[in-house]
């Protein structure tokens, strides 16, 4: 039996096949994988459990009235416009918020009043995204009086903006983590029921002139530099202007 040698331009051509299959098979599999990790993204935040949920100690807060705080008759009123799903808001509510309730709310000179301001799924339209569902859920809260827990649980999850840290699931989840009655919380959640709410807080915050969050406002007069987080010192001093240093 003869055994044909095979000429270099044959086994040129079979190795060129060979690194041809290799690479496809290569990029193949990179391609699956790329897709797996964006299934695992996008997908693995939907099973989140009350065990996967960071949540925050309960404060004290002064004067609790839905989504304010603070005496009524304060001076002055400070108005805060934020999207759940803003790294910037997230900043403001963990480092200037405490701030301002404790040297400004407690002391009586303000009253601090949140408005949800969901423009990052979209401005105007309640279209069921991530920070529309985020104020829905928190106003689902405010029902039960819980408004101010569930902020809390909310940025204290924060996740990449839109990629699943919101999902209903997870928002479900928080409620049930700050000990909602989960029957009120999810028939109101499910139906949208505060959506006419929420659409109007963002129509207030476009009368203001809110152009991103977190912005602040100080009896109706915008505080700090549009683009920038507002700082405590910009908003002392305005408070300061109106109710005086008390000194």
């Amino acid at each position: 039996m003869t055994v044909e040698k095979k000429s270099k331009r044959q086994e040129r051509r079979e190795k060129m096949r060979q690194q041809n299959t290799r690479g496809r098979l290569t990029t193949i599999g990179l391609i699956t994988a790329g897709a797996l990790l964006l299934v695992v993204a996008f997908i693995w935040p939907q099973f989140t459990t009350i065990d996967d949920l960071t949540v925050p100690e309960a404060r004290e807060l002064p004067n609790r009235d839905g989504l304010s705080l603070g005496y009524p008759n304060a001076p002055a009123v400070i108005d805060i416009f934020e999207d759940f799903q803003c790294p910037a808001c997230q900043f403001f509510n963990e480092s200037v918020e405490p701030l301002i309730i404790e040297y400004l709310v407690v002391t009586g000179k303000a009253r601090l009043v949140y408005h949800n301001y969901p423009f990052l799924d979209g401005e105007g339209a309640f279209n069921g995204g991530e920070s529309d569902q985020s104020a829905n859920a928190s106003m689902c809260a405010n029902e039960q009086d819980k408004f101010w827990e569930m902020k809390a649980v909310i940025y204290a999850n924060q996740n990449a903006e839109n990629r699943g840290g919101y999902s209903n699931n997870r928002l479900t989840a928080m409620a049930e983590a700050i000990d909602l009655d989960m029957g009120a919380f999810n028939a109101c959640f499910n139906d949208n029921k505060y959506r006419d709410d929420i659409q109007a807080s963002f129509d207030y915050g476009q009368e203001l002139g809110v152009s991103g969050t977190p912005s602040a406002f100080v009896n109706g007069a915008q505080v700090g530099q549009p683009g920038k987080i507002p700082t405590f010192q910009e908003i002392a001093v305005a408070v300061d202007a109106i109710a005086g240093t008390g000194e």
